[in-house]
């Protein structure tokens, strides 16, 4: 069962399959074309992903994998070097 912790892996994927940035949308859009059925299964989180997804943007902001939001463009999440060889780091609760 997925947990909210997966979600930083989700949303790297995105954010990398599309070029290395992406808008909210987009990384939503990926995340449930992808993991559907994670979502579907995993309980709680299948309520609440679409908020948690956001937390797990600011845990990929913080750690460096994404840029900070005064270095982008009003919303879209771009990776950083690190991000961009990000190997499915876990969320930390």
């Amino acid at each position: 069962m997925s947990t909210k912790e997966d979600l930083a892996g989700w949303v790297m994927e995105a954010v990398l399959n599309n070029g290395g940035e992406a808008k909210i949308l987009t990384i939503c859009k990926h995340v449930w074309d992808n993991h559907e059925q994670d979502l579907r299964q995993s309980g709680d989180l299948f309520y609440t992903w679409g908020y948690d997804i956001r937390w797990a943007g600011q845990w990929l902001r913080d750690n460096e994998y994404l840029m900070p939001k005064e270095a982008c463009k009003r919303g879209v999440w771009v990776a950083t070097t690190k991000g961009k060889n990000y190997m499915g780091t876990a969320v930390a609760k």
